[in-house]
């Protein structure tokens, strides 16, 4: 053990070093940084509609950065110019129920700033090593330390500068940073992939359900819905089909490490991150779910978000929508996704204290829908490709993902040092093979 000593995480290499935030950061900044209150409310406005820059939330990153964006003016932006962004700063979320949530800044094709509730950081050694090791359970640990309240959880600025972190030679930090982000980096390439897939998906369902071009020789007739193609007919998608609400069990069932007896509890969150699993006893009020199936966001800042792809039982805040014939699995997950219905189920939700749905929201919306179901099973066909590529493609991440979190620790703290990579190596080659 001569090669390792103590630190306030336990055992590290002797020639790591242990120091402050405070002492290794550039930058450590908050939007309030930038003025007082009331100066922050004279000079900042905060809108829907496109404008200058966008401020970077903790919910544009749990909806991947897909919108909708809060924006702001020229004159807010430059105001803020002590928080503006740029692409790849490390953002912690510092108030509400996920503090602590640490995550990069995207590289957006507009000008970006901090949105509240946050803090950004730049190190000044390397940052994407100090990113890995804020997300680790030493990072997550020490952060959670100085985490004050209960009803409104948060930490501020001078206590975060205050915690101690390791800081290993620059060159280990560049390899251990390199190999995590490797991992990251293939993640990312299978993230573009998908988007372009169900863009794929979404143009030809626009061109088939919305313009109609491959019946556009045909007869038109009027509907509630406007001119649509002679044979189809108008529909409520409760007649396409059904909807399964989760459930919640109590909080003292739940456990992190899998047991005999338990299964995957599935909550908003995990679709949208690689965070810790909770399982959950089998029992028969758990609503189950599989990899195929449609599921939706019913509450909160995700509310309307469709998300697939994992197995197991799920909460109260999210609902299954099956499709009646297994052939309209494909036109559902589309039409769900759509433009349309997102803000159409938004605009029902908001209607209640807490944004949320029912089922008769949903299942009441109208849609054009042939008669010649043919048409359907052939849309079911090609859109069916685009989603099991999706599939295989997000099973891949998620390995990968298992595969860095079993790294980020033994490296983090100097157990797997970066000069003996073998192990390393093999699970890199596992892992993208």
């Amino acid at each position: 053990m001569e090669e390792y000593k103590a630190s306030p995480w336990g055992i590290i290499p002797t020639h790591w070093k242990i120091s402050s935030i405070k002492e290794e950061t550039d930058v450590v900044t908050d939007y309030v940084a930038n003025g007082s209150f009331a100066s922050l409310a004279e000079n900042v406005k905060y809108k829907s509609e496109k404008d200058y820059a966008v401020l970077i939330r903790l919910v544009d990153y749990n909806n991947q950065f897909k919108g909708d964006f809060v924006y702001i003016d020229k004159n807010a932006y430059e105001f803020l110019g002590k928080s503006k962004l740029y692409g790849d700063e490390i953002i912690i979320s510092n108030v509400g129920a996920n503090v602590g949530t640490v995550f990069r800044c995207p590289h957006l094709e507009c000008k970006m700033s901090l949105a509240p509730n946050s803090i950004m950081v730049k190190f000044n050694g390397n940052n994407d090593f100090y990113y890995y090791w804020l997300k680790s359970r030493w990072g997550q640990h020490m952060l959670q330390s100085i985490v004050t309240g209960s009803a409104q959880p948060k930490f501020n600025k001078t206590n975060f500068r205050d915690l101690q972190i390791p800081v290993p030679p620059l060159d280990e930090q560049i390899s251990i940073a390199a190999i995590l982000k490797s991992l990251d980096d293939k993640i990312e390439v299978n993230r573009r992939i998908n988007v372009n897939l169900e863009q794929q998906a979404q143009a030809l369902f626009k061109s088939w359900f919305v313009d109609f071009e491959p019946f556009k020789n045909g007869e038109f007739v009027e509907s509630e819905l406007g001119m649509i193609p002679k044979g189809w007919r108008v529909v409520s998608l409760g007649n396409l089909m059904s909807y399964n609400g989760g459930s919640q069990p109590p909080a003292s069932e739940f456990i992190e490490e899998y047991k005999e007896g338990y299964i995957r509890f599935i909550q908003i969150r995990d679709y949208a991150s690689d965070g810790h699993i909770t399982y959950i006893p089998v029992s028969k009020r758990n609503k189950l779910c599989d990899v195929k199936d449609i599921m939706i966001a019913r509450y909160g800042a995700s509310l309307g978000r469709i998300c697939y792809g994992l197995k197991g039982a799920y909460n109260v805040a999210l609902a299954k929508v099956s499709p009646l014939k297994e052939y309209y699995r494909e036109y559902l997950r589309c039409f769900l996704n759509t433009r349309e219905f997102y803000e159409g189920i938004n605009n029902k939700g908001n209607r209640a204290v807490q944004a949320g749905f029912n089922q008769s929201d949903i299942q009441s919306f109208r849609l054009p829908f042939p008669t010649d179901e043919y048409i359907v099973k052939s849309f079911d066909n090609l859109c069916s490709y685009y989603f099991e590529r999706r599939l295989l493609s997000d099973q891949e991440s998620r390995r990968l993902a298992e595969i860095r979190d079993t790294l980020l620790p033994k490296l983090m703290s100097g157990e797997l040092k970066v000069t003996n990579m073998d192990l390393v190596n093999e699970m890199l080659e596992k892992g993208i093979r």
